[in-house]
């Protein structure tokens, strides 16, 4: 997934409301930016930390400025960090289709948000005459709190959880089911979930896991130029 247009640099004011930031351009001006992330951002809303927002032409935002990214440091040197939620299931999408992903290879068609399970949709949908059916969920995550190790959730997600259950329906009816965890930040050699955050969360992957669910890692290869799948990690018990 590349940007179609230069990234904005700047300084972080505030992340307030959930969804805005203050940000105060490398140019001097200080503009309001609409921020994709419903997560908590821990370690990653401090002011002062230097942030990349992308631009919109669209006359009917209210907002017309997006944030994309922002540095992170755990103590090993800067790592570009990617918090807009929006851009998984483009970046996994691509992906597949790519040929990137092995684990995802072969099906002959690929939708994305079809309606499945209790009145959900869900991100990808692979199908394939000799192969069947595979669903596709993805998360984001962008959670790192010890150097190298990316970790999900960063808040409580019931959503979450429901996800998780439904994909071991789908699994249980006799088709195939994958979590993906999409690491936007390329200074994690390894994946953990966070009890402490969401045990819910933790249990109901268990559970899944058990009942065939297959779980998934990938870390991206993040530039101001666009976001990339980059590698497989490993998940830790």
């Amino acid at each position: 997934m590349h940007f179609s247009s230069p990234l904005l640099s700047g300084t972080l004011i505030q992340r307030y409301k959930r969804f805005l930031a203050d940000v105060r351009l490398d140019t001097g001006e200080t503009v309001t930016a609409t921020c994709p992330n419903t997560g908590s951002m821990i370690g990653l809303k401090d002011p002062g930390l230097r942030v990349w927002l992308s631009t919109s032409d669209s006359p009917t935002r209210k907002y017309k400025h997006t944030w994309e990214m922002v540095e992170h440091d755990l103590g090993q040197g800067p790592a570009l960090v990617g918090v807009n939620t929006s851009h998984p299931n483009a970046i996994v999408t691509e992906a597949i289709q790519a040929g990137k992903i092995k684990q995802l290879k072969g099906y002959a068609e690929l939708k994305r948000e079809q309606k499945y399970g209790k009145n959900s949709r869900i991100d990808i949908l692979l199908t394939d005459p000799k192969k069947g059916v595979c669903y596709v969920e993805i998360k984001n995550v962008h959670l790192s709190r010890k150097a190298g190790l990316a970790e999900f959730p960063d808040s409580v997600t019931e959503r979450g959880a429901k996800h998780l259950v439904e994909l071991s329906d789908m699994v249980r009816d006799g088709h195939r089911a994958m979590m993906v965890y999409l690491i936007q930040r390329n200074d994690t050699d390894a994946f953990a979930l966070v009890p402490e955050i969401d045990p819910a969360y933790v249990a109901a992957f268990k559970l899944a896991e058990k009942a065939g669910v297959e779980m998934l890692a990938v870390r991206c290869h993040m530039s101001l130029s666009g976001i990339t799948i980059d590698k497989t990690l490993k998940i830790k018990p």
